[in-house]
């Protein structure tokens, strides 16, 4: 009767990796919606009078309001209302920004936006209302990002954690693949008197928005019944014991941590040189191959397959055999290499298969990096204040998101060209490397065990 009592859902693999698909299918679709315009700058531009100025500026809005304190906000009501609620709610903001956004492009300047012209004046008006919409969504992909980690924490404790994180990451990047894939077919599939259409993949990925809400309200029903079952047999919840609850004097412990302040760097460092360079590749390529839209976006949708491919059995591997803190750092050596032929190869050797070859091995930076770095986070963190340590990285993380945008797409204009907002992407890579390589000997030094395996 006992041992009766002790399973749950946890213990059921079929439940908990059905839990790992609902919340990894909302991150996917959220993925998708982010980069479903990326393919699409040069068409913005001929349609709707964007510049790489104007691009770079709607880009960073997704991170605004993140960067001055919603994410902060975020971690407290994570820790303190639950993962079910804060889900809802961010599944919420996204489908609310999504259809912001969708209304400033789909609709004509003279019928919708006329009035925002009236200030903000060097950006149009469907940019500025764009932007709105994408800082709305923003708020709610990083909220959601930040909960489904500890989603995972907490249905996966003691089980194969890094492999599960690993897997929704590989999830979540096939967005990449497919909004690179789709949105030129989409694009193009519904032209109008020869112009190809901006508006169609848009609502086809903030449609998907809805589609992911969906999801999450069916791992609410799993999860209420989740935390009845952990109540039964006496772990805590988050609320059972009054020791165990959250309070906003126990941020203290997070911010005291070194550990913390490495990982949260090197994780601005490293994203800062992946996100947005996701934003300007399609352009960079069709500029350094002097190809089209539609090639430099069939090019670059390879970019996070081989991390789909190798970042769950990097999980698995780190659950299993460890290496965290030695992942971390062979992958900012690579993303040093990858920025750096972009930079100084590519443009002498314009080959489109040297170009095919870096954008795959870039992708494997992209798996090592993050496959290692947020299994590790609860090694160093308490688990009641989890959600506030996964949001403050975030929120780290998105004042490089909004920034680096926007100094891209100023260097843009200023050089005319991409050699120097690559060299800022290298320049980023290697300071990654650098901290990389102070948390391996902090680990070190404090046994934290992030070179050890997560399985128990």
């Amino acid at each position: 009767m006992v041992e009766k009592l002790q399973q749950t859902l946890r213990d059921n693999p079929i439940a908990r990796w059905a839990v790992l698909i609902l919340v990894a299918s909302m991150m996917f679709f959220a993925y998708m919606f982010v980069d479903i315009l990326s393919p699409l700058a040069s068409l913005l531009n001929e349609t709707l009078n964007w510049d790489q100025g104007d691009f770079g500026t709607y880009a960073a809005g997704e991170y605004l309001l993140n960067v001055f304190g919603f994410l902060l906000l975020a971690g407290i009501i994570l820790d303190k209302m639950g993962v079910r609620f804060t889900g809802l709610l961010s599944a919420s903001l996204m489908v609310i920004g999504a259809a912001i956004k969708y209304w400033g492009i789909s609709w004509s300047e003279a019928n919708t936006v006329e009035w925002l012209n009236s200030w903000w004046v060097d950006m149009p008006g469907s940019a500025k209302l764009a932007m709105f919409g994408f800082m709305i969504f923003g708020c709610g992909c990083e909220m959601a990002g930040t909960t489904v980690s500890k989603i995972l924490a907490k249905w996966f404790k003691g089980k194969e954690m890094a492999l599960a994180m690993g897997l929704e990451m590989a999830i979540a990047r096939i967005g990449v693949f497919a909004a690179m894939a789709a949105a030129p077919a989409i694009s193009m599939r519904f032209a109008i008197d020869g112009t190809n259409s901006v508006t169609a993949p848009l609502l086809f990925a903030s449609l998907l928005l809805v589609v992911g809400l969906l999801n999450f309200f069916v791992f609410t029903i799993m999860d209420n019944k989740f935390d009845k079952q952990l109540a039964a047999i006496g772990e805590a919840t988050g609320g059972a014991d009054p020791e165990d609850e959250f309070h906003v004097s126990d941020l203290a412990q997070i911010f005291k941590s070194k550990m913390f302040w490495i990982i949260a760097l090197l994780c601005v460092l490293y994203y800062s040189a992946i996100f947005p360079f996701q934003r300007f590749a399609t352009n960079f390529l069709e500029e350094t191959l002097s190809i089209s839209n539609a090639e430099a976006a069939g090019l670059f949708k390879w970019f996070p397959i081989l991390a789909m491919v190798l970042t769950p059995f990097l999980g698995a591997f780190i659950d299993f055999k460890g290496k965290g803190a030695s992942m971390m750092l062979l992958g900012a050596v690579i993303m040093i290499a990858c920025h750096g032929i972009f930079a100084f190869v590519l443009p002498a050797y314009p080959s489109k298969a040297l170009a095919m070859v870096t954008i795959l091995v870039l992708g494997v930076s992209f798996s090592l990096v993050p496959a290692s770095m947020w299994p590790s986070v609860p090694k160093i963190i308490d688990e009641k204040v989890l959600g506030s340590a996964y949001c403050l990285i975030f929120w780290v993380q998105n004042i490089g998101l909004c920034l680096v945008p926007l100094l891209i797409g100023k260097l843009r204009v200023a050089t005319n060209g991409y050699f120097v907002p690559m060299l800022v992407f290298t320049s980023f890579g290697v300071l990654a490397f650098i901290l990389s390589f102070l948390l391996k000997i902090e680990d070190r030094k404090k046994g934290y065990g992030l070179e050890l395996p997560n399985k128990k």
